[in-house]
C-alpha cells in the first residue's frame, strides 16, 4: 500500500515537473514570438520612418528649386536689368540708386545662396529653416509675416525637424497660393517638455468637413506627426482664415 501511494507521488510529481517544464518552454515561446514581432514592427517602423524622411527631404529640395528659380528669374533678373538700364543712362545724379539696387541684387544672391547650400536639405535646423522662410515671404512681399519664440529654447532633433518644417512649409504655400491672405503668423512656444507651433493666417479659410470627408491635407498632416510622436491640429472657417497647430514633445517615449 505504502509503495502505491510513493509511485503515486512520483507519478504526480513527474506530470507536474512535466507541466512545469511544458508551461515555462510555452511561455518562452510566446515571449520570444512577442520579442520577435516587435522587433520587425520596430524595424518596419524605422525602414518608413526613413523612407519619410528621404521623401520629405525631396519634397523640400523641390520646393526650395522652384524658389530659386522664381527668385533668379523674376528678382534678381529683374533687379540686374534695372541696374543695367540705370547705368546706360548713368550720371553723377543717380550714382546712389546704381548703388542700392546693385545692393539689393548681392543681398538676395546672399540670401539665395543660403538655399542652394546642401547642407541646408541635409542638416536642416528648425528655427533657422522657418527664420530663413518668413525672412524670404517678407523680403519679396509675398506676404505679411512674422515669426514670434517665446521660452527656453531647446534643440530639436534633425530628422524630426526636417518632417516639421516640410508640414510648415505645405502649410505656408497654400496660405500664399489658395488662401489670398494678407498676413502669416508663426508661434513657437518652448515648454518644459513641448514645443508648441503655431501657424495662422487671415485668408479665405475653408470648410474643415468637406476636406475630411475628401480625405486631403489633414490626413498627410497626421500621417507625418504620428511617425514623430506630435500631434497636429487644423482649423479653418471660412472667410477667418486657418490655424494649424503641431505639439512636438521633447521626450520621446
Amino acid at each position: 500500500m505504502e509503495l502505491e501511494q510513493n509511485q503515486i507521488v512520483v507519478i504526480i510529481s513527474t506530470v507536474l515537473v512535466v507541466l512545469g517544464v511544458l508551461f515555462v518552454v510555452i511561455l518562452f515561446t510566446v515571449f520570444q514570438r512577442r520579442k520577435n514581432h516587435l522587433l520587425r514592427e520596430k524595424i518596419k517602423e524605422k525602414k518608413r520612418f526613413e523612407k519619410e524622411i528621404a521623401e520629405t527631404q525631396i519634397e523640400i529640395r523641390e520646393e526650395t528649386l522652384r524658389n530659386i528659380s522664381w527668385e533668379l528669374h523674376d528678382n534678381i533678373g529683374q533687379l540686374l536689368t534695372l541696374a543695367k538700364i540705370q547705368l546706360q543712362n548713368a550720371s553723377p545724379e543717380n550714382f546712389g540708386e546704381i548703388s542700392e539696387t546693385i545692393t539689393k541684387s548681392l543681398n538676395e544672391i546672399r540670401s539665395l545662396s543660403k538655399l542652394i547650400n546642401p547642407e541646408f536639405i541635409k542638416n536642416i535646423n528648425f528655427k533657422e529653416a522657418l527664420s530663413l522662410e518668413i525672412e524670404r515671404f517678407n523680403r519679396l512681399k509675398f506676404i505679411e509675416a512674422s515669426l514670434t519664440i517665446t521660452g527656453e529654447e531647446k534643440e530639436v532633433d534633425q530628422k524630426h525637424g526636417i518632417i516639421m518644417f516640410r508640414i510648415l512649409q505645405e502649410f505656408f504655400s497654400n496660405t500664399i497660393k489658395h488662401a489670398k491672405g494678407s498676413k502669416l503668423d508663426v508661434f513657437l512656444h518652448f515648454k518644459d517638455d513641448v514645443l508648441e507651433i503655431i501657424a495662422k493666417d487671415n485668408g479665405v479659410g475653408f470648410n474643415i468637413d468637406e476636406v475630411n470627408k475628401k480625405g486631403i491635407g489633414l490626413q498627410n498632416i497626421k500621417t507625418r506627426v504620428e511617425l514623430i510622436n506630435a500631434k497636429a491640429n487644423l482649423k479653418s472657417v471660412p472667410n477667418k482664415g486657418t490655424t494649424l497647430n503641431i505639439y512636438y514633445y521633447f521626450y520621446q517615449v
